[in-house]
């Protein structure tokens, strides 16, 4: 008996696309759900973080360019900051931005607390 060898590539074909279209249902059913979740409480989470240590901050929203270990990933590496800049050009690195970070990351009122910690990363 001679099999076709397509009919398996044809059940896979089949078995995707009938997976593509529940997941994408399914995702129309989560939609007011996940809508919920990030409405108003995203500006709290923002308070939130305003409020706490500059390594709370640093984890939160500069980690992803000066990676996990200040080595830098996008962004320049933090090590060694505090020897070539003054505490005032970090503050101003840090509320205004500098080449490609972008301004206001860390709210005003942090950004002598963060400045300060930065500048003692060795």
């Amino acid at each position: 008996m001679k099999r076709n060898p397509v009919i398996p590539y044809i059940l896979v074909m089949v078995f995707g696309i009938v997976l593509v279209f529940v997941l994408s249902f399914k995702g129309l059913g989560d939609m007011k759900e996940v809508a919920k979740d990030s409405g108003g409480e995203s500006s709290n989470k923002t308070t939130e973080v305003a409020a706490t240590k500059p390594e709370d901050i640093y984890k939160s929203t500069c980690i992803g360019c000066h990676g996990d270990q200040y080595q830098g990933v996008v962004g320049p590496s933090l090590k060694g900051v505090g020897n070539k800049y003054t505490k005032a050009q970090i503050v101003q690195f840090i509320t205004k931005g500098k080449g490609n970070m972008p301004a206001g990351l860390v709210p005003q009122e942090q950004a002598e607390a963060m400045a300060e910690w930065v500048s003692k990363i060795k």
